[in-house]
């Protein structure tokens, strides 16, 4: 069973598409800068099991309190997906996941194939 003490930080998937890039990259930087978190690449593709083109954010357990109420109020529209990291990818994804916005169905078959190795 997961604990409250396993959660190592978090990630925020911000979704974009075409139209919505610019506003997306602004979000992240912003976000970037105000909390001082680590922003990975904007991906105009989609990469593992986020359907749509994303851009990360990587954030520790202390800042959640502060990070995602601003990204939930500043969004403007945009999917964003968080979730916690405790090693368990599929748990994480799952079980370990909020979504401010609407939902969308992620690629999960990558993590149970993952499991059976």
């Amino acid at each position: 069973m997961t604990e409250v003490s396993d959660i190592g930080g978090y990630h925020a998937h911000v979704y974009f598409d075409a139209q919505s890039l610019p506003q997306a990259r602004a979000l992240c930087e912003a976000a970037r800068d105000r909390f001082s978190l680590q922003m990975g690449r904007v991906h105009e593709r989609t990469v593992g099991p986020h359907p749509m083109w994303s851009c990360q954010l990587l954030f520790p357990a202390e800042k959640f309190a502060t990070v995602v109420p601003w990204l939930h109020v500043h969004r403007n529209g945009l999917i964003v997906f968080v979730h916690t990291l405790t090693g368990d990818d599929l748990w994480d994804h799952t079980h370990g996941a909020m979504w401010l916005g609407e939902s969308v169905a992620l690629k999960l078959d990558m993590f149970e194939l993952e499991d059976a190795d």
